[in-house]
């Protein structure tokens, strides 16, 4: 484990917060399907307990392409920001997926929500870059409740992709998994 990793791992624990892990094991490709997504902070404490999870992988997340911009994209890019532009028309899931499937070691964080307001309404991308690579979604959910960050699933997306996101917001409402503004989660 790097210095960084074990720094990451004390800033994180001296912050009251703890990782409950129940995966058997880390799919070396995966999608995180972090939420819920009602904060800034939710950034800072996913990163930092990625890095304590110490996995090996640079992770891979998708930002909104001004924070990937000079010069927030200074700092943004080496943590593994993929700038995302949502007014320019282009195909970010083939592109995605093209990205993952020429990489041994590929996890890419996204927040189904697209925003840290309220929103039923979940993007699809994230199941769709999941299925498409066929590699399994990781349901992480973010508890500021609890200082929690629960990582569960290696969910298979099927072909049925309306019911399989129903069943994941479900996992959200069972595991009690509460946001910074409980009130911008809607599912």
């Amino acid at each position: 484990m790097s210095f960084s990793n074990k720094l990451c791992g004390a800033i994180f624990r001296m912050a009251g917060w703890r990782i409950e892990n129940r995966l058997s094991e880390m799919p070396k490709k995966c999608v995180f399907c972090v939420a819920p997504h009602t904060s800034n902070w939710d950034f800072i404490v996913g990163r930092i307990c990625y890095s304590a999870l110490d996995l090996g992988i640079k992770p891979k997340f998708l930002i909104k392409k001004f924070w990937t911009d000079f010069p927030f994209g200074l700092i943004i890019k080496p943590l593994g920001g993929i700038g995302v532009d949502r007014g320019k028309k282009n195909n970010l899931v083939d592109t995605v997926v093209s990205e993952m499937n020429s990489h041994e070691s590929f996890q890419l964080a996204i927040t189904p929500e697209g925003t840290r307001k309220s929103n039923k309404h979940w993007k699809r991308g994230f199941y769709l870059i999941a299925r498409n690579s066929n590699v399994p979604l990781v349901l992480a959910g973010i508890d500021f409740k609890r200082k929690t960050v629960i990582l569960d699933g290696s969910f298979v997306p099927t072909d049925d992709m309306d019911s399989d996101i129903e069943r994941i917001k479900q996992w959200y409402i069972e595991n009690d998994v509460q946001g910074k503004h409980p009130e911008n989660f809607a599912v």
